[in-house]
């Protein structure tokens, strides 16, 4: 019999009992239905920085939800929560007088990051402005605008036709993307990277690379969107990578780490500038999600952030960042990985060989790693103890001798 639940990046054919069943956490363990528990090495899935079971979190949303679960905020209606999550939000981001327009998934804010970003010009009267510049390795979501902007060949593969004018550019090659804009530069609507590359492999940007990708974008006239889905929230040692690397875009997603997953939320922060072109009076802008504003999920953001606000986690980063380097800086000085790469509390370590296998000995062993090509990704929660990182680096040891 097949199974009811199909699961997301796996063989359909593959039977529910040989997935893990993940049934509790507790900081940065979780634990499985036989009781074993794991070192959740990648947060879940890149946002879980408060750690798991945090009662403040869980606390905030029963409260809400005894008031109401949910209320949409198409207009005439709003929230008090909605508003102030978008608040802090823009507090800690590049753009204090900035706005923030919400959703659930990574998938949707990049998709609506895109949307704004073509209309902006369509308002300026530009409309000619189409082209979306991508980056090899760059992962946006899997809504068919996040796909179409993907930089991972084999996740574009086996839909149909997808949007059009997107050009992608080798994702470290600044050249590269001088001539696109050379030849493009009157219709380029935007450049959409991450500031680290994380699902395509955890790739931190060369010297001098975002900030060329700002330059070209201020003089042709283009849009930068910083996709934050993974760096946001502390993830670099700051609230968000832009402030990491000192270059501002004119808008930004965020998702994951927003709540540490406790409930879905995302959104794109748009500078002055951009609110600016949709700020006029009478004018409908025509997009939006149900959920978008949902006060639980909102509640959830409030009290993460001010968790990670309160504990000082976002500066954290750099402690168990730290921790990380030591540790693969002596799996590579013993031969055991290639090389490592990343930044802040995100890591790769580079073996040079199909990583699926090794991933999944490791995680036989009690740690959660992500294997992505060639390399393992490490993105622990923030709030991960020396012995816990400690565990990781030793399983890995162990495995890969």
């Amino acid at each position: 019999m097949t199974n009811a639940l199909f699961h997301a990046f796996a063989p359909p054919t593959k039977p529910e009992a040989d997935f893990v069943n993940i049934v509790r956490g507790e900081g940065s363990l979780v634990f499985d239905d036989a009781g074993k528990d794991y070192v959740d090495g990648l947060g879940s899935l890149w946002y879980c920085q408060v750690g798991h079971g945090r009662t403040e979190i869980i606390d905030a949303v029963a409260t809400q939800m005894r008031q109401i679960e949910a209320y949409n905020i198409f207009d005439p209606f709003t929230n008090e929560p909605a508003a102030r999550v978008a608040e802090m939000i823009v507090e800690r981001s590049p753009h204090p007088d900035g706005r923030v327009f919400l959703g659930c998934s990574g998938s949707e804010a990049v998709d609506s990051a895109l949307k704004i970003a073509r209309q902006y010009h369509q308002k300026r009267g530009d409309g000619d402005r189409q082209v979306v510049v991508r980056r090899t390795n760059g992962y946006h979501g899997t809504n068919f605008g996040g796909t179409s902007a993907q930089g991972i060949a084999p996740n574009r593969e086996g839909w149909g036709d997808l949007v059009p004018h997107f050009v992608e550019v080798p994702h470290d090659d600044l050249e590269a993307a001088a001539t696109v804009f050379a030849e493009k530069g009157d219709r380029i609507a935007a450049v959409i990277t991450e500031p680290v590359q994380g699902a395509g492999g955890v790739h931190p940007p060369v010297d001098g690379y975002l900030e060329g990708l700002r330059r070209m974008c201020d003089d042709h006239g283009a849009l930068l969107i910083l996709d934050e889905v993974i760096c946001g929230f502390g993830r670099t040692g700051e609230w968000f990578g832009a402030q990491h690397y000192g270059v501002t875009p004119d808008l930004m997603t965020f998702a994951k780490a927003v709540t540490s997953g406790y409930l879905p939320l995302s959104g794109v922060i748009m500078s002055r500038g951009v609110c600016e072109a949709f700020e006029e009076p009478g004018f409908i802008f025509r997009s939006g999600y149900t959920y978008a504003g949902h006060q639980a999920s909102c509640a959830a953001g409030i009290a993460n952030i001010q968790i990670m606000t309160d504990e000082g986690l976002v500066a954290r980063a750099a402690h168990v960042g730290e921790r990380i380097r030591e540790g693969l800086s002596a799996l590579e000085a013993d031969g055991l990985i290639e090389s490592w790469r990343g930044t802040g509390a995100v890591y790769a370590a580079e073996l040079g060989r199909d990583a699926i296998p090794v991933r999944n000995d490791i995680l036989a062993a009690g740690v959660i790693v992500r294997p992505i090509g060639t390399c393992l990704a490490i993105c622990p929660p923030l709030v991960i103890t020396d012995d816990e990182v400690g565990r990781i680096i030793d399983t890995m040891a162990a495995c890969l001798e």
